[in-house]
């Protein structure tokens, strides 16, 4: 397992779920049950059509290859699962880069493009249109009434077949090498919905030297796609959330290289920084 130097470059919070990066902009939309958390407008399907066009063009193969060196693992995975992705599927990654989730549009793409759960302050932040483009949907805080507007678009989404990302360890923490404990949300919306998770793992690998040094990369990425997990319905109901998401998480700590030995525990109980 290759263990990326950063030299102390981030600042890790102690709370393991928490961000590090500011937002500087705050562009004043307001989360509430009135907002559209998917946009089906024909002037926002247009843009989103250039934009995706664009991501196929340009981003693909410049960002996730020449800069960040993503390699994709497991492609026969999602090619024997077809039928059940373009049914629906939830997917659950670790989140260790800004432009991640680009690297997971493309592995999907052909067969659906992803929509993803967005921190708030990121979408009404600078790279909110271009989240919004990509499929972010941001998460309402403290307001019963748009979490139910919320969880309702969700539901609508997977029902028509589409794939929701999820970072279930709640924040990004850039080439952060252990799998931080995951929040239950992911596997409580699987299991109201009927729909599998599919586990994927960012590994790292040693960078070239292009890239380490005129890129300031300290790893190159490899998406490590893994099979769908489903609910044990022969559980209890009040212990299927907490089976699945131990489930995902020990999957996921596998397919990024850790043999047992991951520092965290599986679920997130205010869980702080261990290392």
């Amino acid at each position: 397992m290759f263990i990326p130097n950063t030299n102390n470059k981030y600042p890790y919070p102690e709370d393991t779920s928490q961000h590090y990066l500011k937002v500087n902009m705050d562009r004043g939309f307001i989360f509430d049950k009135d907002y559209p958390y998917v946009d089906y407008s024909k002037g926002f399907a247009f843009k989103r059509f250039w934009v995706r066009l664009l991501l196929v063009i340009l981003v693909f193969p410049i960002l996730t290859f020449f800069k960040m060196g993503i390699r994709i693992k497991g492609k026969k995975s999602l090619k024997r699962n077809k039928k059940l992705i373009r049914n629906g599927a939830i997917t659950v990654a670790n989140h260790v880069h800004m432009w991640d989730y680009i690297c997971i549009m493309k592995a999907f793409h052909c067969y659906r493009w992803p929509y993803l759960l967005a921190w708030d302050k990121n979408v009404n932040g600078e790279s909110g249109p271009l989240v919004r483009m990509v499929g972010g949907i941001p998460i309402p805080l403290n307001d019963n009434e748009a979490t139910v507007a919320f969880s309702n678009s969700l539901k609508k989404i997977l029902k028509e077949g589409n794939i929701l990302h999820i970072y279930a360890e709640g924040s990004m923490w850039e080439y952060y090498t252990p799998i931080r404990p995951f929040k239950n949300g992911a596997s409580s919306l699987a299991i109201k919905n009927d729909k599998p998770i599919i586990p994927m793992a960012f590994s790292y690998r040693k960078p070239s030297l292009i890239r380490k040094h005129l890129f300031k990369q300290p790893a190159a990425l490899t998406l490590n796609i893994g099979e769908p997990i489903y609910a044990d319905k022969n559980l209890d109901k009040t212990k299927q959330v907490d089976d699945l998401t131990i489930r995902v998480h020990q999957e996921i700590c596998r397919l990024a290289g850790f043999n047992n030995n991951n520092i965290y525990p599986p679920i997130y109980h205010n869980s702080k920084k261990l290392d």
